[in-house]
């Protein structure tokens, strides 16, 4: 199920981790070759993405809602 981008944390690792619509989130991470993202590695780059649907397996799974930490720079 396509869902929209609503904001971003880091996790524990530092990655970041897009918060979407429905509740859930999804790490967004750019590591070319195999998934190319330069637009996660700034903060306008990420503000420009809100909104952007991405595939939620998690909502396909019908898996409840993650935890949302706060928005992180």
């Amino acid at each position: 199920m396509q869902q929209p981008i609503v904001g971003y944390h880091r996790d524990d690792e530092r990655h970041w981790v897009a918060q979407l619509a429905c509740g859930h989130n999804q790490h967004v991470r750019h590591d070319p070759p195999w998934q190319n993202r330069p637009w996660v590695t700034t903060r306008e780059g990420r503000q420009r993405k809100l909104g952007l649907k991405l595939a939620c397996k998690k909502c396909d799974a019908g898996a409840p809602a993650d935890q949302q930490p706060r928005e992180s720079d």
